[in-house]
Formats: C-alpha cells, structure tokens, sequence
C-alpha cells in the first residue's frame, strides 16, 4: 500500500474510533446492542417461527411474532432502559454506588400505587390506566420525602436510609393489600409483584415509549450538569450549577421514568444497580456516556432475561418471574463486578 493511502486509511480509522468513543458514537452503539437482543427475542421462543409465513398476516406465525413477541420485546426493552438510566443517575446524583431507584424507595411507592388500583379493580383506557397514575403518585410521593430529607439533613446517606425506610413502609403497606385484596384479584397483584412482563396493546407501549425517551432525552441533556454534581455539590455551585434545583429535576425526572415502568412491569431488581456499574466499566464515568450505554445495556438484559424466561418454559412447563431471573442472574454478575474492582473504587 502506497505512503499516502497507508497514512488516510490510519487517519480514517482513528477518526471513526474517536466518534465511536463519542457519546453519540456509544449512543448509535447501544441503539444497536438493543436492537441485536431484540432480533434474537423476537425468532427464539418456546416455538420456532419461519421468516417465510410472517409475509402472511393470518398464519399462526405471523400472529406469534406481531401479537405475542413484538410487543413483548418492545416492553422489556422501554423498562430495561428505565430502570437502568434511573439508577445511573441516582448513583451519580448521590455519589452512592448502592443508590437505585428500588434501594431510594421510588419503585416502592411506584409499586404500593399500582398495588392499590388492582386491589380496588380500578380501570382507564390506553396508557393512562389506575395502576400508571397511581405508581406515578407513589413514586412522586417517595421523590418528595426523599428531598424533604435530603433538604433537612442534606443529601448522601441520609437519602438513603430516608429510601430504605420508605421501601419498607411500602411493603408493609402492600402486604395488608394483599391480606384485604379479593381471592379473585389476588392472583393478579402477586403475578405482578414477581416481575412479570405482559402483552400490552400498541397504545399503552405508545405511552409508555414517550414517557421513556422524554425522560432520556432531558436526563441525557442534564449530563454535563452531572457530571459537575459528581464532584460534589460545593464544586457544582461554585460553577454556577443550581445544586438544589438540579437535584429536583433529576429526582422528578427519574420518578417519572421508574412510575411508568413499575406500573407496566412489576418489581424487577437489579438492573438499575448492576447495569450502571457495568457502563462505567465499559465507558467511563463521562455520563454524556453513561447515559446512552445504559439505556441500551439494559434494554438488551431485561430483554434477554425475558427470552430466557420464555426458553425455560419448555423445560419447566411455566414462565418464571422475568424479576426472579433478573436477580439470579445479576446477583452473581454485580457481586464478581464488585470482586474486580471494589465499589468504593468505581467509578
């Protein structure tokens, strides 16, 4: 190869690996990590589908791809993507790495909401069911005691056990729903505690997707902010930052993200404290990074748990909890995580 040609083909290459390394660059690439986990759902099952009769919108196949699967990926992949930029943020905010959106008490209060709409068999149309804007009810109140914690005795571990006892208040609280709740809609409402994804119409994924990608769109905006945060909050305000507003904006905003996906999908663990952990092993701690491959890291495992869920069918002869999954397999994960590296070092 020619001098000239040997010194573009190294110039290209070092271009297109500084735009991969970009947040727009990881961005496109966690797009397509999502996207891969998704292919890999929606033609791996407990029955297997031929790509020549999907053309065919009344054979059995096509009816199992777009009816059954799609909208099932759809969903683990909005709450994967929820959970997981939550608790990036929640870490980052806080300078915890144990902060989570279950640890803070949000999926708590998101959870006694909904908890409280199935018990009493309330209803609504499309996205703007009982159980949504309930959760979003609880998860705003547990972002409210949360900040009138932290506005008392300022933020850092007090936000965190101020989290945990609101965690604890809200399974007492659901556990005596469950006593009271009717045998015919008991089922329901544990079904939905375990973490399980169902099949929702095209309108509340609709919804659900909007809420999702808004909350990203202006969390991701807040990165540069946030990274300022992280260095903590005397630093942040002496570069003009708003500290006490900022962290409004974020805890409302992740409330939001965490409402709308509890209420769709139950109590899933583990994704918004491993995957966080997981991208800034892989990224960084740039959140204009974060950010991004978190949403398509988690996407891609809450996706890849539920195919798992429904592969184990064959064996098991019932679908397991896609929350129970989680656990199992990001316990181990996040433990052999902290080995490599101790939590206290991360970041």
């Amino acid at each position: 190869m020619p001098p000239s040609l040997f010194s573009r083909s190294l110039l290209s290459r070092s271009l297109l690996s500084r735009w991969l390394l970009s947040p727009w660059g990881v961005a496109v690439l966690s797009v397509w990590v999502a996207l891969a986990a998704a292919l890999a759902a929606l033609f791996f099952g407990e029955t297997a589908l031929e790509l020549s009769q999907l053309a065919n919108r009344l054979s059995p196949e096509s009816e199992i791809f777009f009816s059954v699967r799609l909208p099932r990926v759809v969903l683990a992949g909005l709450v994967g993507m929820g959970l997981s930029v939550s608790g990036a943020v929640l870490q980052s905010s806080l300078r915890n790495p144990l902060a989570d959106p279950f640890i803070l008490g949000v999926s708590g209060g998101a959870a006694l909401g909904a908890s409280l709409a199935m018990s009493l068999g309330l209803s609504g149309i499309g996205f703007l069911t009982s159980a949504t804007v309930l959760a979003l009810l609880g998860a705003l109140l547990a972002t409210l005691f949360i900040l009138w914690v932290g506005f008392r005795l300022g933020p850092g571990a007090s936000i965190l056990l101020a989290g945990v006892m609101f965690n604890a208040f809200s399974m007492a609280l659901i556990s005596l729903l469950r006593a009271l709740t009717e045998p015919g809609k008991l089922g329901e409402l544990l079904f939905w505690l375990s973490g399980m994804l169902r099949y929702e119409a095209a309108e509340a994924l609709w919804g659900l997707a909007w809420v999702q990608f808004l909350s990203f769109g202006l969390l991701w905006a807040l990165a540069n902010k946030l990274n300022a945060l992280s260095l903590g909050d005397e630093d942040a305000q002496s570069l003009g930052i708003h500290v006490r507003r900022l962290h409004r904006q974020l805890y409302f905003l992740c409330s939001l993200s965490v409402a709308s996906a509890v209420a769709f999908s139950g109590l899933i663990g583990f994704i918004g404290l491993l995957i966080p952990h997981l991208a800034r092993r892989l990224l960084g701690a740039d959140m204009r990074k974060v950010l991004p491959g978190c949403a398509g890291l988690g996407a891609a495992f809450l996706i890849l748990a539920d195919m798992l869920s429904r592969l184990l069918f064959r064996a098991l002869h019932t679908e397991l909890p896609v929350g129970a999954l989680t656990a199992l397999l990001g316990g181990p994960l996040f433990f052999a995580l902290w080995l490599k590296k101790p939590l206290s070092q991360s970041g």
